[in-house]
């Protein structure tokens, strides 16, 4: 058995000088420079995320000022030697003059009182007296009030080294006291090196894709990959794999996550679940499995944008090759949509009773999206669909504005919302005596009146082909919704003539004065053609409310004439007929009224 304990990888490796910081060379060259100058700051700060040597930094700067070399005659270096006895008692944690305060734990002002009360005296043996305080941030309001004069004018022989993760709850009174270095997420060619550097020293195997793995997952962080390397050593107990690794951090394997995401953008809901299910029952958390979907489309639109991002060290030439073809192959629609709805899906998977059922939820909806047109390809659908087939009858709407409009959106005007526009239009018409003719043609709009969401504009002349008959145009007004229009083109509309494009009527007398001017603004609008609409004095068809109505006005005609009618009329002027019912109508409500005649009635007194 060895002599001295099992130390963690994460602190075996270490950097003990500045050569040995990864990823951080303009923070080293800028302290080499300070040293060899003799400007070495009264503070520092040290700020990023975490494992990425904000502590360790700290120490290797308290050492290169302490240092002495190893005859005992050196100065402060940026070389420690780290055989000297300040060297030694500073990365063991023990020297006397250099002391580190974890401020998550002493955050008060008492705690930072001991600190001032203390940096009078000169060090006990070492060249400085440096304080490190990590998770600087944690202070209080009032320990950083009592800490800035000490700060700001502190002796020569004291220094002060700070290290945070959350620099924006520092105040700014403190930083701008310090000399700040932001540590950089280590890149991944440099963390594979660093861990294939340990692995060899360790006398580990382990494969590149593996590290490739670890790097992901360890996000820039030196501290959190060398201790996944270290629990991936004791995983693999040989030869170490990407599927060990990957079963060790819960992961789905990269390439299958592949194929469900292809599956989904497929549209193929059977196939979807299917692979989700078998990496389910392999030990993939559904939760991975989304985060790597959206992972990957991340990647994929990245990939679209900037190809050079597929060159990354930490993917594999197979998943490289796939995600460049998706990339060539999908749309940025198709990925931002997906991207989305993966971070609500997320969500719905993290507050869900059971992963599994939301996730599979997840990838349904998914699918279902991924072969919905664009918005462009709807409209292009729309302006190329066939002409609706011509009504047999106009149709029947309300009247007077009370009843219910029934409108249906046709392939060739959309669906648009619902006109309330009773305000006076910019134009209007006189009907002209003797045969007179005024006429109202629709200026060009850009957009539909106001309070109306027009459909798509139809263009060209060949677009009023789709109007052949008067009942298209009135479709046209029920589909957009147009109910006080279409309640008085049905009620005040006599047509003389029509033809695409031009329309000529005879108002009722009821009719609104701007009825021509409206009619032909609308028609502007959800066509995109200019139309011609002009008013005649007399003439025309009878109305469509007319033609509707015309059995229902006979039948009144006749009860007029009926004597007793005219006999009760007289007698009550205000009165009115409110309802006519025939002979024929009475006999068949009476019918369905009546009971059932019941066959072979059973008497109960009758004897057997």
């Amino acid at each position: 058995m060895p002599d001295t304990p099992y130390r963690v990888l994460a602190r075996k490796y270490r950097p003990e000088t500045f050569a040995d910081l990864v990823g951080q060379s303009a923070m080293v060259r800028t302290l080499r420079n300070a040293f060899e100058a003799d400007r070495i700051a009264q503070a520092f700060i040290m700020t990023g995320i975490r494992g990425t040597g904000k502590t360790t930094t700290a120490r290797i700067i308290a050492k290169g000022m302490n240092c002495i070399g190893r005859d005992g005659t050196g100065g402060p270096t940026t070389e420690p030697c780290g055989t000297c006895e300040h060297c030694t008692a500073i990365m063991e944690g023990r020297h006397v003059d250099v002391m580190e305060m974890d401020a998550a734990s002493n955050t008060g002002v008492a705690n930072i009182r001991e600190i001032i009360d203390s940096v009078h005296y000169r060090a006990a043996s070492a060249r400085y007296k440096v304080y490190i305080i990590d998770e600087v941030h944690m202070l209080s309001t009032g320990a950083f009030n009592a800490l800035l004069k000490t700060l700001e004018e502190p002796p020569e022989h004291v220094k002060f080294i700070f290290a945070t993760t959350e620099i924006r709850k520092v105040p700014v009174t403190v930083l701008s006291r310090c000399q700040r270095f932001d540590l950089r997420r280590i890149e991944p060619e440099d963390m594979i090196a660093l861990l294939r550097r340990i692995a060899e020293s360790e006398g580990a195997a382990i494969a590149e894709d593996a590290l490739g793995l670890i790097t992901r997952a360890a996000e820039g962080s030196a501290r959190d990959a060398t201790s996944l390397l270290d629990q991936a050593i004791s995983h693999g107990a040989g030869e170490t794999t990407a599927a060990q690794v990957r079963a060790m951090l819960g992961l789905a394997d990269r390439g299958r996550v592949l194929d469900l995401f292809d599956l989904i953008l497929r549209g193929d809901t059977a196939g979807a679940l299917t692979e989700l299910g078998a990496q389910y029952a392999d030990g993939a958390d559904p939760m991975a499995v989304l985060r790597d979907l959206a992972e990957i489309t991340n990647w994929v639109s990245v990939v679209k944008i900037t190809p050079d991002a597929a060159e990354d060290p930490t993917i594999g030439p197979e998943e490289r090759n796939r995600g460049q073809a998706m990339a060539a192959a999908l749309e940025m629609r198709v990925l931002t949509r997906m991207w989305q709805m993966l971070l609500k899906a997320l969500e719905e998977v993290a507050s869900a009773p059971n992963a599994m059922m939301a996730a599979e939820m997840a990838v349904i909806r998914l699918t279902h999206v991924a072969d919905l047109p664009s918005p462009e390809e709807l409209v292009r659908k729309l302006q190329n669909a066939p002409a609706a087939q011509p009504p047999a009858h106009a149709q029947g709407g309300p009247r007077g504005g009370g009843g219910e409009t029934r409108a249906a959106a046709t392939p060739d005007t959309g669906r648009a919302g619902m006109s309330t526009d009773n305000g006076p239009a910019t134009g209007g018409y006189a009907p002209a005596t003797g045969g007179g003719r005024a006429s109202a043609h629709a200026a060009p709009r850009a957009n539909g009146p106001s309070g109306a969401n027009t459909a798509p504009a139809l263009r060209g002349e060949a677009a009023l082909d789709r109007f052949p008959t008067f009942e298209h145009v009135v479709e046209l007004i029920r589909a957009n919704r147009d109910v006080k229009l279409l309640v008085d083109v049905e009620t005040c509309v006599k047509l003389v003539a029509y033809q695409p494009g031009r329309i000529d009527f005879t108002p009722t007398a009821d009719a609104p004065r701007d009825l021509a001017a409206r009619l032909g603004a609308r028609l502007q609008g959800w066509t995109g053609n200019r139309w011609a609409v002009s008013v005649t004095g007399t003439g025309g068809a009878p109305t469509i409310a007319e033609r509707r109505d015309a059995a229902d006005l006979a039948l009144r005609e006749q009860a007029l004439t009926h004597p007793l009618v005219k006999e009760v009329l007289g007698r009550f002027p205000a009165a009115s007929i409110t309802a006519i019912r025939t002979p024929d109508q009475i006999t068949a409500r009476a019918e369905a009224d009546a009971l059932p005649e019941v066959e072979d009635e059973w008497d109960p007194f009758e004897e057997d």
